[in-house]
């Protein structure tokens, strides 16, 4: 499908939470490890300003991955995303989780990944989303494939996917001007 498909566009717009993977989606996929054994991860700014329009627009944003990261922890709070479900390598459960934490049926919950322990969670979602760069089993399942790679805009592409099917994408961005 693509973003003209209006029965996509319909979903979109009825999407109350958005569930995000980490590396390969918020990340690019690498991994750099320091000089005491830590993980370092990189994260699109833009990725996070999306993040925080859909925020501001009653929007749920939740992040869904199988380890534990404390640069992530951080990139959270500074984002204010409240909903981590960290440790969890059945995303299909923690959506489920998510789902009954949020008060929203899985069906109004958005879903992006880029590989195969992504799956369970889009065959979940309402609305199941690749990255570009997804493996292609993943992109073969999903309603929708993002134009981005992970790690470089790919949320950002999906944030203004969902204000754009609400009619409601510039005016969000005037609105965070305004603040």
């Amino acid at each position: 499908m693509t973003l003209d498909d209006v029965a996509l566009r319909e979903k979109l717009a009825s999407v109350r939470a958005l569930a995000l993977d980490v590396d390969g989606v918020l990340t690019d996929g690498s991994l750099t490890y320091g000089a005491d054994g830590e993980v370092l991860k990189t994260f699109h700014v833009r990725d996070g300003m999306g993040m925080r329009l859909v925020q501001n627009e009653g929007i749920a944003v939740a992040v869904i991955t199988a380890k534990r990261s404390p640069m992530l922890v951080r990139r959270l709070a500074d984002l204010k995303v409240a909903h981590l479900l960290d440790a969890r390598e059945d995303k299909g459960v923690a959506m489920a989780e998510l789902a009954a934490t949020l008060g929203v049926p899985l069906a109004s919950i958005a879903f992006v990944g880029d590989d195969v322990f992504d799956l369970p969670a889009m065959r979940a979602a309402g609305v199941g989303i690749a990255v570009a760069d997804a493996h292609p089993l993943v992109r073969e399942e999903a309603a929708w494939v993002t134009r981005e790679r992970g790690g470089r805009g790919a949320v950002r592409e999906v944030c203004d996917a969902l204000l754009d099917a609400r009619g409601r994408l510039r005016a969000a961005c005037e609105e965070l001007l305004r603040r």
